[in-house]
C-alpha cells in the first residue's frame, strides 16, 4: 500500500472527484465542485510530497517529470479505483492533481445528456467534438458513447489518450487503447498509426496542436469517425479554435474541410445542484445541416447561434437555453447559471 493511498481512500469515502496536493499547503479535495481542505493533515513539506509522488510514479516517470516539470499518467489503486494523475512544478515547489476515474462506465441513458448523442454514435464518418473546460465531464460522456457503440456495433475503435482513463472491454466491437508517453510518443504519432490500422472510429483525447488537429481532419476526410475534445465552451468557439490554429493562407481550406466533415459539437459544463448533493450537466449541441455548413464556409460563426436556436426541435440547443431549463426545473441556482452563461444579455432577458 502506497502512503498516498490513505488520502485516496478518504477522497472516495467522501465521494470527492479530485485530490489536490501542493507543497506548503494541506491537501484539498473537490467535493461537488467545491474545494475543501483536509484539516487533519499537516501542510505538505517538499521532501514528504516528493516521497508521496515518486513512490507511485516509479523511477522512470519521476525522472521524466524532473526533466520536464510536467507528468500525466494513470494510477491504479488495487481493484478499487483508477486515478488520472497530473504532476507539475510551481513557484513554491511540487504540485499534483488526481482525478478519480469511476470504476464503471455509465450508460448513455444515465448521464443526463441529450438523446442526440446516440445519433452521433451511429455516424459512419466525420468529426464530432466534445468540448468544455477541465472537469466538465467530457471523458464520462465519451466513455458512455464509446461503450454504446462497442455494445451495439461491430467496429474497430482506437482511443489515444494521456493517460488512458476508462478501459473498455471488447464487446461487439474491438477497442484498442493507446496511451501517449507509453504506447505512442504523441497524439499526432498515435493518430498517424491509427489511420493506417483499419480503424472505424478514433477517439483523440485532446486536440491540442496544429499537427493533431490536421491529422484528425485528414482521418475524418478518409471516412473514419473521429471523436475529439477541445477546451472550448461553445460550438462557435470550437469552430473558431479549429480554424484559428492554422495560418491565414490555410484557413479557407480548413473551413472547406470542416464543411465536409464536421458532424456535430457538444459543449458541456457541470453545475452544483441547489441542495449541493450532486452536479448537473449543462450542454450545448450543434448538428450538421446545410445552413450550418454554409455558415462555416462563410466564416461568420456568430450566425451559428441563431441557427442552433432555429433547429431546437431537431435536438439542437444553446448552452444558455439548457441552463434556463435546469433553473426552471429547480435543479440549479439562478445565480450559478448566470455565471456560467456566455451571453449574459440573453440569459437576463429570458429569465426576467
Amino acid at each position: 500500500m502506497a502512503k498516498i493511498d490513505v488520502l485516496f481512500n478518504e477522497l472516495m469515502a467522501r465521494k470527492g472527484s479530485d485530490l489536490h496536493l501542493e507543497q506548503g499547503q494541506r491537501p484539498k479535495m473537490r467535493l461537488q465542485g467545491s474545494l475543501k481542505e483536509m484539516k487533519r493533515v499537516d501542510p505538505l513539506t517538499g521532501p514528504f510530497l516528493q516521497e508521496l509522488l515518486s513512490e507511485i510514479s516509479g523511477p522512470e516517470r519521476w525522472h521524466r517529470f524532473n526533466m520536464t516539470g510536467d507528468l500525466d499518467f494513470a494510477y491504479i489503486l488495487g481493484n478499487d479505483a483508477r486515478f488520472r494523475a497530473n504532476y507539475y512544478r510551481h513557484f513554491y515547489g511540487y504540485g499534483a492533481v488526481f482525478r478519480l476515474i469511476p470504476s464503471s462506465i455509465l450508460p448513455l441513458s444515465s448521464i443526463d445528456m441529450s438523446e442526440v448523442l446516440r445519433e452521433f454514435g451511429n455516424l459512419r464518418s466525420g468529426l464530432v467534438l466534445i468540448t468544455g473546460p477541465t472537469g466538465s465531464g467530457k471523458s464520462t460522456t465519451l466513455a458512455a458513447l464509446i461503450d454504446h457503440i462497442n455494445a451495439n456495433q461491430q467496429r474497430k475503435i482506437i482511443t489515444i489518450e494521456e493517460p488512458v482513463e476508462f478501459v473498455h472491454e471488447n464487446k461487439k466491437g474491438i477497442v484498442a487503447h493507446r496511451e501517449v508517453g507509453v504506447d505512442t510518443a504523441s497524439f499526432a504519432s498515435g493518430l498517424k498509426s491509427a489511420i493506417k490500422s483499419d480503424a472505424d472510429i478514433i477517439l483523440v483525447g485532446e486536440m491540442r496542436d496544429k499537427e493533431t488537429i490536421a491529422l484528425a481532419l485528414d482521418a475524418a476526410q478518409m471516412g473514419i469517425l473521429v471523436f475529439g475534445t477541445l477546451h472550448t465552451n461553445s460550438a462557435t468557439k470550437s469552430v473558431d479554435r479549429i480554424v484559428d490554429v492554422f495560418s491565414a493562407n490555410e484557413k479557407s481550406q480548413v473551413r472547406t474541410i470542416l464543411v465536409n466533415t464536421l458532424q456535430g459539437v457538444v459543449s458541456q459544463q457541470l453545475l452544483k445542484s441547489v441542495d449541493g448533493s450532486r452536479r448537473w450537466v449543462a450542454y450545448e449541441i450543434m448538428m450538421r445541416t446545410p445552413a450550418i455548413a454554409a455558415i462555416i464556409a462563410e466564416g461568420d460563426t456568430t450566425k451559428l447561434i441563431s441557427e442552433i436556436q432555429v433547429n431546437h426541435p431537431k435536438g439542437m440547443i444553446l448552452m444558455e437555453e439548457r441552463l434556463l431549463e435546469l433553473v426552471n426545473a429547480g435543479k440549479i441556482r439562478l445565480e450559478d447559471a448566470f455565471m456560467k452563461a456566455s451571453d449574459k444579455r440573453f440569459f437576463t432577458a429570458k429569465s426576467a
